[in-house]
C-alpha cells in the first residue's frame, strides 16, 4: 500500500543535470589524461636539460683537470678551477688570459643549482665551487642519476678523472644539481594545468546544461501534451511542430500520429457503443413488448400468440445474426495469423461467384470482363475473398431497383489485381462515400432495415482485405449507381506444384474436420446447409441457393433466413 507512495517521494534528478554532471566527468577525465601527458613531457624535458647541464659541466672540468700524470693536490686543483681576476684597461680576465665571460667554466659554475666538486683517489675533496653538503660518490665511469640527499630529490653526475699522458686515475670529479630550478618551473606548469582542468571541467558543466536544456525542451513539451492528453482523453492537444527536423521531431510526429489514431479509436468505440445500443434497443423493445402482452391477456388469444411469437424469433433472429457479423468484424484481427500463408486463385473464386449470382438471381443481368491472361493467386484465405465478393454483389442487388444489372470485372495492373461490381441502382453521395465502412452505417437507415441488415457488411469486407494488404474504395454518384474496387497485391514468387497440391490437401482436410482456429468464424455448417438445400432444390452441386435470401431483400420478415452479412450503403 505504501509502495507507490514511496515511488511518488523520490527525489526526481533532472535528466539535464545528469547530462552535464556525466558530460564534465567526461571531460576531466579527458583534461586530465591530456594534462598528465603534457606535464610527463615537459618535465621530461626539463630533467635532460639538467642533465645536459652536468654532462657538459663534467666534460669542462674533466678536460682541464686531465693534463697531469700523478694525483691532484689542491693546488692543482685551484689553479685550473678558481679564477684570479687582475683588472688591465678595464678588461676582466683570469690568470691564464682567457676571458672571463667567455669563460664555459665559469659560465657552468655560475648556475645557482650546480655544486662542483673535485675529490683525490682517496675521496678527500679537493675542491668546491660553493658551500654545500653533498656526499660522495665514487664511478668507475661518468655516470649521471637521480638520487635523494637531505629528504631533497637531487641530480648527480659522477666521473674518474683519468690523465692524459698515462691513463692513470687523478681523481673524481663530480656536479651535483640540487634541481631547484626544474621544481620550480614544473609546479608552476602544474598549477597552470590544475587551472586549466577546473576551467575547462566548469564551462563544460555550464555548456552541457544549457545544451541538455536547449536539447531537451521539445521532450517537455512532449511531457506537457502527454499529460494533458493523460488528464482529458477527448483533450485535442497535441505535440508543437518542431524545427530541428531530428529523432526527437520523429518521436514527436509518431506521437502525434498515434494520439489521433488513438482519438479516432476512442470515437468509433463510443460510436461502436452508441450503435449497438441502438441496433439492440428495438428487437428487445419489440420481444419485451410481445412478452408482456403475451403474459397480460395474449396468451389465450392463439392468432395473437402465434403473431407475438413469429415476432419475437425474427426479432432474436435479427440479434443473433447482428452479433455474429459483430463477431465477424473483431475476429478480423486475427487473419494474419491464422491464415497469413493461404493461397487462392483469384480467378476461379471470381467466376464461382459470378456463376452462383447469375443463378440464383435470372431477373438480373449480369457480365462478366476477365481481361487476365493467366490465372491470378494472391494471398487470401479462399472463404474470405468469396465472402468479400458475395457482400459487394449482395449489395448491387439489393440497391439496384429499376436497371437490374451488374457488372463484374477483374484485370490487374502492375502487381496488384482489380476486381470491380458495378451497379446500376441509387447510388451514394459524396458526403455518405466517406462512411459507407463504418460500422452500422446506413445512408437510408428506414429503407435500409426494411431490405435487411445491419450495417456491418462493407465494414466486414474493408476489414477483410485490409489484413490482406489490399485496398478497396468506392466510385458513386446519386442516381447513377456504384462501383467497388478491391485491389490485392498478387504473389510473385509462386510455391511448387508440390506445395500447391498439399495445401489444397490441407485446405479439404481443413474443412472435413471443421478444425478452424480459434477466434475464426465457422461457416461450414453454413455451407453444409446451402449444400443440402441445393440437392433438395434440384440445383446443381456447388451452385449457391439463396432464393429465400433474394426474397428477404423485398420481405423484411423472412430476414432471419439471409446467410451473408450484408451492408446497407
Amino acid at each position: 500500500m505504501n509502495q507507490p507512495n514511496t515511488q511518488s517521494k523520490r527525489r526526481k534528478t533532472s535528466l539535464k543535470w545528469k547530462w552535464a554532471f556525466f558530460t564534465s566527468i567526461g571531460v576531466l577525465a579527458i583534461v586530465v589524461i591530456f594534462s598528465a601527458l603534457i606535464f610527463n613531457r615537459f618535465t621530461n624535458v626539463l630533467l635532460q636539460q639538467e642533465k645536459s647541464h652536468i654532462d657538459n659541466t663534467l666534460s669542462t672540468v674533466s678536460s682541464r683537470l686531465s693534463n697531469y700524470s700523478s694525483p691532484l693536490s689542491k693546488s692543482d686543483v685551484a689553479y685550473y678551477l678558481k679564477p684570479k681576476i687582475s683588472e688591465d684597461n678595464d678588461q676582466i680576465t683570469q690568470a691564464d688570459g682567457n676571458d672571463l665571460y667567455s669563460n664555459s667554466l665559469i659560465v657552468n659554475f655560475s648556475r645557482d643549482n650546480i655544486l662542483v666538486n673535485v675529490y683525490s683517489v682517496n675521496g678527500k675533496e679537493l675542491f668546491e665551487s660553493r658551500k654545500g653538503a653533498v656526499k660522495f660518490y665514487s664511478a668507475s665511469k661518468r655516470k649521471i642519476f637521480t638520487t635523494k640527499q637531505n629528504h631533497r630529490q637531487v641530480m648527480v653526475g659522477a666521473e674518474p678523472l683519468l690523465s692524459k699522458k698515462n691513463g692513470s686515475l687523478v681523481g673524481y670529479a663530480q656536479v651535483t644539481d640540487r634541481l631547484d630550478n626544474y621544481r620550480s618551473t614544473a609546479n608552476k606548469l602544474l598549477v597552470i594545468l590544475i587551472i586549466l582542468v577546473l576551467i575547462s571541467v566548469i564551462i563544460a558543466m555550464i555548456f552541457a546544461y544549457f545544451l541538455a536544456q536547449e536539447l531537451l525542451r521539445p521532450i517537455n513539451d512532449i511531457q506537457k501534451t502527454i499529460n494533458k492528453v493523460k488528464s482529458d482523453p477527448d483533450s485535442d492537444a497535441r505535440i508543437p511542430q518542431f524545427r530541428s527536423n531530428d529523432e526527437l521531431t520523429d518521436l514527436a510526429d509518431l506521437l502525434n500520429g498515434m494520439l489521433d489514431q488513438m482519438q479516432r479509436y476512442i470515437d468509433q468505440q463510443q460510436q461502436f457503443v452508441e450503435d449497438v445500443s441502438h441496433e439492440l434497443r428495438t428487437p428487445v423493445a419489440v420481444i419485451q413488448g410481445h412478452i408482456d402482452m403475451l403474459l397480460r391477456w395474449g396468451k389465450d388469444d392463439p392468432e395473437v400468440l402465434e403473431e407475438s411469437l413469429k415476432a419475437s424469433l425474427q426479432e432474436t433472429n435479427r440479434m443473433k445474426s447482428l452479433v455474429s457479423e459483430m463477431l465477424d468484424l473483431s475476429r478480423a484481427e486475427q487473419i494474419e495469423i491464422n491464415y497469413g500463408e493461404e493461397i487462392t486463385d483469384v480467378n476461379q473464386v471470381v467466376a464461382q461467384v459470378y456463376n452462383d449470382f447469375k443463378m440464383i438471381h435470372p431477373d438480373f443481368t449480369f457480365t462478366f470482363d476477365d481481361d487476365t491472361d493467366n490465372d491470378i493467386y494472391v494471398k487470401i484465405y479462399r472463404n474470405h475473398l468469396e465472402q468479400v465478393l458475395v457482400i459487394l454483389m449482395d449489395n448491387a442487388i439489393k440497391y439496384s431497383t429499376k436497371r437490374k444489372e451488374v457488372h463484374l470485372s477483374m484485370s490487374t495492373s502492375m502487381s496488384m489485381v482489380n476486381i470491380a461490381v458495378q451497379d446500376f441502382g441509387e447510388g451514394i453521395s459524396e458526403e455518405d462515400k466517406q462512411k459507407v465502412f463504418n460500422r452500422f452505417y446506413r445512408v437510408d437507415k428506414a429503407r435500409s432495415r426494411d431490405k435487411g441488415g445491419n450495417g456491418l457488411g462493407l465494414s466486414i469486407a474493408h476489414r477483410l482485405i485490409e489484413a490482406y494488404h489490399g485496398n478497396i474504395s468506392i466510385e458513386s454518384s446519386l442516381g447513377y449507381g456504384s462501383i467497388f474496387q478491391v485491389n490485392l497485391p498478387i504473389m510473385q514468387d509462386m510455391p511448387d506444384e508440390a506445395e500447391m497440391e498439399s495445401q489444397i490437401k490441407d485446405d479439404k482436410d481443413q474443412h472435413e474436420k471443421n478444425d478452424l482456429p480459434e477466434g475464426i468464424l465457422d461457416t461450414s455448417k453454413e455451407e453444409q446447409k446451402h449444400d443440402t438445400a441445393d440437392q433438395d432444390n434440384g440445383l446443381p452441386e456447388g451452385i449457391l441457393d439463396t432464393s429465400k435470401e433474394s426474397q428477404n431483400h423485398h420481405d423484411s420478415s423472412n430476414e432471419s433466413n439471409h446467410s451473408h452479412p450484408d451492408e446497407d450503403k
